[in-house]
C-alpha cells in the first residue's frame, strides 16, 4: 500500500527539453511573440527550475511546476518593460536657463516598499491579465500588446495592421473594456 505522505510526481530535469519546450514555447509565443524571447524566457525557466528543484514537493505534476515558473517569468518581463517606461517618464528636463529640471528624476520618491501581500496580489493580477487576454481576438490583442505594454507608436502600429489612428483607438478601447470586464468577474 503506498504512503500517503509520499510525493506521487517526480522531477526529471534531463528530460525537461524533450518533453516540454515545445508546449512551453507554444504556450510563451503568444504571450511575447518573440521567437528570441520567448526562447530565452523558456531557457530562464529551465534555469530557474534546476536551481529551485528542491522546493518540488510533488504535490503538483512536473509540467504544471514548470508552466507556474514560466508564467512568472513571463510577468518579470513584462514588469521590466514597464518599470523602464516608467523611468524613461521620470527623466523630463524642463529647458529652463538654470538647467533645473533634473531635479525631477533625483527629487522623485523611491517606490514604496511591498510586502509579501503586496507581491502576491500584483502577481495574481498579472496572470489575471494574461488570462483574460486570451479572450481578445488575435488582432484585438496583438494592437493592445504593441501599443500600451511594447510602447510601439500610433504610427507603426496603424502602418503594420493598415488601419487609420481612429480605428487603432478603438480597437484599444474595446480590448481595454473586455480586459475590464474579464478582470471584475475573475479577479475582483
Amino acid at each position: 500500500m503506498p504512503d500517503a505522505t509520499m510525493p506521487t510526481n517526480v522531477i526529471d530535469p534531463t528530460k525537461w527539453v524533450d518533453r516540454y519546450s515545445d508546449y512551453l514555447f507554444n504556450y510563451t509565443i503568444v504571450r511575447v511573440n518573440d521567437r528570441d524571447l520567448a526562447n530565452d524566457i523558456i531557457s530562464e525557466t529551465f534555469l530557474a527550475g534546476l536551481k529551485s528543484m528542491k522546493n518540488f514537493k510533488g504535490e503538483a505534476s512536473e509540467r504544471t511546476w514548470l508552466i507556474s515558473i514560466l508564467k512568472r517569468k513571463i510577468i518579470d518581463y513584462y514588469r521590466k518593460i514597464n518599470s523602464r517606461k516608467g523611468s524613461a517618464e521620470v527623466r523630463i528636463n524642463y529647458n529652463d536657463e538654470n538647467n533645473e529640471g533634473d531635479w525631477l528624476e533625483e527629487q522623485a520618491p523611491d517606490r514604496f516598499e511591498l510586502n509579501a501581500e503586496d507581491l502576491l496580489e500584483n502577481e495574481e493580477l498579472g496572470l489575471a491579465i494574461l488570462s483574460c487576454m486570451e479572450h481578445l481576438n488575435e488582432k484585438q490583442a496583438r494592437i493592445f500588446k504593441m501599443k500600451t505594454i511594447e510602447g510601439f507608436d500610433t504610427e507603426a502600429i496603424c502602418n503594420e495592421f493598415n488601419i487609420t489612428p481612429s480605428n487603432l483607438w478603438v480597437i484599444i478601447h474595446r480590448a481595454r473594456t473586455t480586459l475590464a470586464e474579464c478582470l471584475e468577474k475573475n479577479w475582483f
